[in-house]
């Protein structure tokens, strides 16, 4: 888990004869003294997400394939629900992924955004490259969570939430209210809202195409959804309600991807299920 620090709480004496702090700013000042100016991480990066970055302390470094197996990394975050974004660097080859309640949400690299940039960032992991892992606030994170290939059009409206990024600079909201600058720039103004609830991304189909394939169920896959049967029995003690759920929807032809994005599972948790699906027969690919 990553540290966390927290100011010590005031006692009730302290805040009973404690006067409010007097400020001589005029009000539009004070308010632009809380907003935090942020500094960019990859100030000059041609990919849109690595552009807006915040800077921010790496909580991992270092890692590389040699002693750490990404998938694993990946499931570990995930598990502890991280909020922040990985960094791959290869030589003059890079990949930015972002993290929302530990999933991979939005990515970058050179010439590639979204699911085929996570590819790029497994790739240069798998070749050799150093990765670290920044930490973010949920806020932050969320802002981000909306940046992809190209910016739209601003419009604020009292709930917006996402990156407004002009010529001299990009504003964070989060529900309409502004909450953080940062001194990185369009050379145009347009927005990247962001979603409501960011999706999962899935990988491409080169590098994870047992997600995308279809599977019929086996006989003995329909007897353990059959709650009559002793097949029930034994499939839900193994792989309980998760596993049900799962199996049913590969009954109803949605491939795991699909399923994936339905459910907001993790591919890395579907993965060791269809491999035993199959192994012992509840399953079969089409």
């Amino acid at each position: 888990m990553l540290p966390r620090s927290a100011a010590p709480p005031a006692t009730q004496a302290q805040d009973a004869v404690a006067p409010p702090p007097q400020s001589s700013a005029a009000p539009g000042e004070e308010l632009a003294e809380l907003i935090p100016d942020l500094s960019p991480m990859f100030p000059g990066a041609s990919p849109f997400l690595a552009r807006f970055l915040p800077h921010s302390p790496a909580a991992y470094a270092g890692l590389n394939e040699s002693f750490c197996d990404l998938h694993a990394f990946l499931k570990y975050l995930h598990e502890h629900s991280w909020y922040g974004y990985l960094y791959a660097v290869l030589g003059d080859q890079t990949a930015y992924v972002l993290l929302f309640e530990g999933r991979t949400v939005t990515a970058a690299a050179a010439s590639a955004t979204g699911e085929q940039a996570l590819g790029e960032l497994l790739n240069l992991y798998e070749q050799g490259a150093s990765l670290s892992a920044h930490p973010l606030s949920p806020a932050y994170a969320h802002v981000l969570s909306g940046i992809g290939s190209r910016a739209w059009k601003f419009n604020l409206t009292e709930d917006f939430t996402g990156l407004h990024a002009r010529p001299t600079g990009a504003i964070f909201y989060a529900r309409g209210e502004i909450v953080a600058t940062l001194p990185a720039t369009l050379p145009y103004e347009g927005a990247f809202p962001a979603p409501l609830r960011p999706q999962t991304l899935i990988l491409p189909r080169s590098l994870a195409g047992w997600a995308h394939h279809h599977y019929n169920l086996t006989l003995r896959g329909r007897d353990g959804m059959n709650a009559i049967t002793d097949v029930y029995q034994v499939f839900k003690d193994e792989y309980g309600a998760p596993g049900l759920a799962f199996l049913q929807a590969l009954g109803e032809k949605l491939t795991p991807a699909e399923y994936a994005m339905r459910s907001d599972a993790a591919l890395h948790d579907l993965e060791p299920m269809v491999h035993s699906f199959l192994k012992t027969g509840y399953i079969r690919e089409v």
